[in-house]
Parts: C-alpha cells; sequence; structure tokens
C-alpha cells in the first residue's frame, strides 16, 4: 500500500508512516489532552493500527485511565518528549496520531470538537463541527 503521509517527533529520533485516511479525526478538549499539550485541546486522527507503522527508533510508552474509565496508553519521543501516539482500549484497533507531529499537519481536518464540557473559555474552537460533551459512541 503506498505511504499517504509521514510524520515524527519535534527531534527527528522517532519517524512514522501512515497508509490511509484517517477514519475519525478530533479535537479534544478532555483534561488529559490539556494537561498532556500545555494547550486547551490535543488534536487527533484515528488510522486502523495496521495501517500506521513506526519507520524510526521507538515511542516510550505511558498509561492513564480516561474519563471514560478506558485506560489509554500514550507513545511519546523518549529524547525530545514530544506526544506522537496513543491507544484506547475503548478502541483497541485503531491507532491515535497527534496532528502536530504530521510533516504536513495541514493535512489534518478535524470531524468533531469532543469533551467540550472540559473547554476552558479561552479555548479556540473550530466553528462548523459537531460538538460533544464527552465522548460520543
Amino acid at each position: 500500500m503506498a505511504v499517504i503521509v509521514t510524520g515524527g517527533c519535534l527531534c527527528g529520533a522517532v519517524r512514522y508512516e501512515l497508509t490511509t485516511s484517517p477514519v475519525f479525526s478530533e479535537h479534544c478538549y478532555c483534561r488529559d489532552c490539556q494537561r498532556v499539550t500545555g494547550a486547551a485541546m490535543g488534536s487527533l486522527l484515528f488510522v486502523p493500527k495496521g495501517d500506521f507503522r513506526i519507520t524510526k527508533g521507538e515511542l516510550k510508552q505511558f498509561a492513564t485511565k480516561a474519563a471514560s474509565g478506558n485506560e489509554v496508553v500514550r507513545g511519546f519521543c523518549g529524547t525530545c518528549g514530544s506526544w506522537v501516539t496513543g491507544r484506547g482500549s475503548g478502541s483497541p484497533e485503531l491507532v491515535e496520531v497527534t496532528a502536530g507531529s504530521l510533516d504536513n499537519p495541514n493535512l489534518f481536518k478535524a470531524m468533531a470538537n469532543i469533551f467540550m464540557s472540559s473547554a476552558p473559555s479561552w479555548a479556540p474552537i473550530a466553528e462548523g463541527l459537531p460538538k460533544f460533551d464527552k465522548m460520543p459512541n
């Protein structure tokens, strides 16, 4: 399958490729995404795990319990600390990829705003997208 998207961490120690288009994408305003990004939200795209491949380096893993009760395992570069991926126990067939780690972040197109109940008053909100107070089903 042809590579359609590449990306990596800040220092270049970790590189990846995607071989399919995202099945979903979002701006997530949950408190965990706020803490891990240091910003109002995390912007994520979701691809089937078979269509995501690390091509250089390896990710360090950190697991937390999400508001949903599911475990979320985030992948970070062990050198520069960049958040690159995530995996949730509620959807183990998908890999979450951070939009900021894409070589061309302009390829990212969010489909929804989620966890709006946690969005700070100063958060930029993408208009014209569905908004959910929590994680949609």
